[in-house]
């Protein structure tokens, strides 16, 4: 009873300060650099959302029927979701775990400390109450007693305190793109399928961030016109459900229309978005070549990228010189037809010896965080190390390979005037690295409908976008728009998963494959065959795939996920990712997917096409 009349004094302070607030706020104004005039109106708003995920949880009892705490459970969830725009921007790590799949989390710092931790959040919750056991699986008291005190810690260790006009308005540009990247795919909601409602409660509390700051734009209209977006978008959510949800429709006008008003109201309010970050703050398209920051993805204080820089790096992707014997290049193994793959089930090295996995394709590698199948680098310069020193592909060292660059007339020259003279290994890396980074121009027929340049993607190639987004789950793991393992809003870690892939193509008698994957260098068997999420773009071109190059076409893989992965097709998998569920796709809906993903090859690589058949 104390607990109840607690909450509903708090209720009743905020919607006492919240008025008085109101009334303040009418004299407030825009700032470019000083703490939001905002802020006390904004934390408020935060607070009632945690005071009520935090008084609905509390509610949740094993006493109780199964019935009614799954009722105070959605209840429950429904304001954090409202919370979680706030809680995204400015606690990013509770973010990160309050809503966390149901999979251990693996944390090394060295050999001697190793954590491997259990999730304890809302997804983790909502599997168990809507589990066949229910609240009779013996983790269901650890997973609630853990929410009960984590909200309220959450809210009394908030850091809503300094935070400026610009910070307010990028909370609502990474929440949009978190709802279009995430919110609808069923990444956060893979049991119940409840994305496009919990949509709903983030876009409620954008709209209520911007009601804050109603009387702060200078342009009326532009206000309105954010209230009418906002409207319609909740409209739309509300239009049927989640497998039939037009995902396509909504990136296209809602999703690239917000981000458009999101630059708007920065001229509106004549701030700048922080433009160190890994998003570029002004690009208005999800699928724009410029959406990502490009230079975040390369080393700190790395030489910009050029034109003339990325016409070395391409030399030097290409020179067999700069292997041992002088007979293989980067090349050898990334060929451009094949969008930079080689075909091959797996790689051939140094005297054709075959190299441990399948070559992935280097379109796109910019934007993950880490490299090779197994994360052992942890990006391009470095990756460029592995392959130098590894002895059955350039079996060099480093300081060889600079005498032998130095030994080239013409790459003196470049080197001259590109690197200020500056022949290392440094230099020559970042060179090769720069070409990489190049390969990434968002320009397929997807991208360029995406983009509004033409009107031509079929009603499959559409259908397929919506099932890859939506029932078929692949864009849990491979989110838009590289369409690989990088997590947004901030994407600043690339995903592993375990899928359970077999030795052979057999779907009758699989038998699992043995590459332990990340089970190496510290012997962890939670991380043993895990690998790294690639990018599904240009896979048209990119076959046969898998780490271990197992299937030859794109309708094998849509099989084995069909089927549930390893698990599905009975094999023993302990840390399985992949739910091992069958997806239900019918043979239609699975050729509408692969339809979508071939709309996701390069216009470079189709022009190579029609170059050869001529």
């Amino acid at each position: 009873m104390k607990f109840k009349n607690y909450f509903f004094t708090v209720f009743i302070l905020l919607g006492i300060t919240s008025c008085k607030k109101e009334e303040k706020i009418l004299a407030f104004s825009i700032s470019s650099d000083k703490e939001s005039m905002f802020n006390d109106a904004i934390r408020n708003h935060y607070f009632k959302t945690l005071d009520s995920a935090a008084y609905y949880i509390q509610k949740v009892d094993t006493l109780k029927t199964l019935n009614e705490n799954k009722a105070n459970f959605l209840k429950s969830r429904e304001w954090y979701k409202r919370a979680e725009p706030m809680l995204m921007a400015y606690d990013y790590e509770n973010y990160l775990s309050m809503n966390a799949p149901n999979l251990l989390k693996v944390e090394i710092d060295d050999y001697t400390d190793i954590k491997v931790m259990k999730p304890k959040s809302y997804q983790v919750l909502e599997e168990l109450l809507y589990a066949e056991d229910g609240f009779e699986n013996k983790n269901v008291e650890y997973v609630i007693e853990y929410l009960k005190v984590r909200i309220p810690y959450i809210r009394k260790n908030h850091i809503l305190i300094r935070q400026m006009d610009r910070h307010h308005l990028k909370m609502l540009r990474d929440a949009i793109v978190n709802v279009a990247t995430k919110g609808i795919t069923g990444f956060d909601s893979p049991m119940l399928a409840n994305s496009l409602n919990e949509a709903i409660y983030n876009y409620e509390t954008i709209k209520e961030v911007l009601a804050i700051y109603a009387q702060a734009f200078t342009s009326k209209e532009l206000y309105q016109s954010w209230i009418n977006e906002i409207d319609n978008t909740i409209s739309d959510l509300k239009i049927g459900d989640f497998d039939t949800f037009n995902r396509y429709h909504f990136i296209k006008n809602h999703t690239n229309i917000q981000l458009g008003l999101i630059n708007e109201t920065a001229v509106d309010w004549n701030i700048k978005l922080n433009t160190s970050r890994n998003l570029n703050s002004t690009a208005d398209n999800l699928f724009d070549k410029d959406f990502f920051n490009v230079k975040k993805f390369a080393p700190p204080r790395s030489p910009e990228i050029s034109e003339e820089r990325i016409a070395l790096g391409r030399m030097l992707f290409n020179d067999k010189s700069l292997s041992n014997k002088g007979n293989i290049s980067c090349a050898s193994c990334h060929h451009k037809d094949k969008a930079f793959t080689d075909g091959l089930k797996k790689a051939r090295g140094e005297g054709n010896v075959e190299l441990q996995r399948n070559t992935p394709t280097l379109t796109y590698a910019v934007y993950q965080k880490t490299m090779f199948y197994d994360g052992r680098a942890t990006g391009l310069e470095d990756q460029i190390v592995n392959v130098v020193n590894n002895e059955n592909e350039f079996h060099m060292d480093l300081d060889k390979m600079e005498q032998r660059i130095q030994s080239n007339p013409e790459y003196v020259i470049q080197f001259d005037s590109l690197y200020n003279g500056k022949i290392n290994n440094k230099n020559a890396r970042h060179a090769i690295a720069t070409y990489i980074r190049s390969l990434a121009p968002f320009d397929s027929k997807f991208d360029r409908n995406m983009q509004g340049y033409e009107e031509t993607l079929t009603e499959e190639e559409i259908s397929g976008f919506n099932l890859f987004m939506g029932k078929a789950a692949c864009a849990t793991c491979h989110f838009p728009p590289a369409f690989n393992g990088t997590v947004p809003p901030k994407y600043m870690e690339t995903e592993f998963e375990n899928l359970g892939v077999p030795q052979n193509a057999s779907f009758e008698h699989p038998i699992l494959d043995e590459d332990p994957g990340q089970y190496y260098p510290y012997k962890v068997e939670e991380k043993r065959n895990f690998f790294k999420t690639s990018t599904v773009r240009n896979a048209e071109l990119t076959a046969p795939y898998m780490h271990n190059g197992v299937y030859n076409s794109l309708e094998e893989v849509m099989q084995f996920y069909n089927v549930g992965g390893g698990q599905g097709m009975g094999l023993d998998v302990p840390y399985q990712t992949l739910p091992s569920d069958s997806l239900n796709l019918s043979e239609n809906e699975i050729n509408d997917v692969i339809s979508f993903m071939k709309t996701l090859t390069d216009k470079r690589f189709i022009e190579i096409d029609e170059d050869i058949n001529d």
